[in-house]
């Protein structure tokens, strides 16, 4: 079944950015993936999305879902056929909504798992906190808003940090056979980003020794987008060894 493009609404997207050695994020990547440097480090993070008004492209929106999403990322690049091509390896993705649980992977690219959510938001000040029901994952994060990116030893300024991550915008999932990646491409004609300050972050994904050895990853900073309208593009789906073919 081919899968449609889907439109939405990003109420709130939160990007807590690692910078990371480049060998640890290296040890994490299929082939022929490979780790985007920044000033010499790998860059990774926790993608906590909620979206609203999620619908096929050609669906009204008031038949719209909405739902509250996590996925980790690293920041790679592959070679493709016009040149190197640049996105995000998602080892996993979670979401609250039993919809996206079972449409992941069938309706649109990206398998989920299941986990509950605590949040607490307001205008300047958001706590997003959540546990996969597996019992893998854990996070809680709290960001303010601020008024321009401070203390980054990746990006010099909010503008650069906003267009690194708009050029990133294909992301790439392993399937649960673990012999294929799905693809999905972010697209907005209204994208903005914010600056926001970190006042706490747990991750068990980033500070598991046995992942990342204690010292090469290190919170860098924190980037906000708020309701921008947004569709997402399915891209082809390619074993391993061909997912350098990736163009979008």
């Amino acid at each position: 079944m081919k899968q449609p493009a889907m439109s939405s609404v990003i109420e709130r997207r939160l990007l807590v950015n690692y910078r990371v050695a480049p060998q640890a994020a290296a040890r994490l990547l299929p082939d022929p993936l490979r780790p985007q440097l920044v000033n010499g480090y790998a860059v990774a993070g926790i993608c906590l999305l909620r979206l609203g008004s999620v619908r096929p492209t050609w669906a009204p929106a008031a038949l719209g879902a909405r739902s509250e999403n996590v996925a980790h990322r690293i920041a790679v690049e592959w070679d493709g056929p016009h040149g190197v091509e640049s996105g995000v390896y998602i080892p996993r993705r979670d979401t609250a909504s039993r919809l996206n649980a079972w449409a992941g992977g069938r309706l649109f690219p990206g398998e989920h798992g299941r986990a509950d959510f605590e949040v607490d938001e307001t205008p300047d000040r958001m706590r997003v906190a959540l546990a996969t029901r597996d019992g893998d994952t854990r996070v809680d994060v709290t960001v303010e808003a601020s008024d321009e990116l401070r203390g980054s030893e990746l990006f010099a300024d909010l503008a650069e940090a906003s267009l690194f991550f708009r050029h990133g915008s294909k992301g790439l999932s392993p399937t649960s056979t673990g012999r294929h990646l799905e693809g999905m491409q972010l697209r907005s004609d209204a994208w903005h980003m914010e600056a926001g300050r970190v006042g706490s972050a747990a991750s068990s994904f980033f500070d598991d020794p046995t992942r990342f050895p204690p010292g090469s990853a290190t919170l860098d900073c924190a980037l906000v987008m708020r309701d921008v309208p947004a569709t997402w593009q399915p891209l082809a789906t390619f074993p391993f060894e061909q997912a350098a073919r990736l163009a979008g």
